[in-house]
């Protein structure tokens, strides 16, 4: 199969190699191969459902595709959240800073005129 679909599962279950599960998907691996596989998926509902997706999926320009479209989103996604954060983190800073100033001056001051009408 292709490099771009090796990378999407290159964070996916650290206990099956990738190279194998998409040999799997092709149908290059032998019958006990597929069965170890098969049991490797079974403990994750996730990866049985990724691995059902996949296998419904015929012809591999399609597949292709799919995975060319879900890269583009998620890097927009990720892209646009990432500049969301920085711009929220740049505005928030100041006002925290000078609420905290703020409210130590007033502390200050309030203390000060206390002590001075007590005395």
């Amino acid at each position: 199969m292709n490099q771009e679909l090796l990378d999407i599962l290159s964070n996916s279950n650290k206990d099956i190699d990738n190279q194998k599960l998409m040999d799997y998907l092709s149908g290059k691996l032998s019958e006990p191969e597929k069965h170890e596989v098969e049991k490797l998926v079974a403990g994750s509902d996730f990866m049985q459902d990724a691995l059902e997706g996949l296998k419904n999926i015929k012809d591999s320009r399609k597949l292709q595709a799919y995975v060319d479209q879900l890269q583009q989103s998620l890097q927009g996604q990720l892209t646009q959240n990432r500049r969301r954060r920085e711009k929220h983190r740049i505005k928030e800073y100041p006002w925290i800073y000078f609420t905290i100033v703020l409210i130590l001056v007033i502390a200050i001051v309030g203390y000060l005129i206390i002590r001075q009408v007590l005395h």
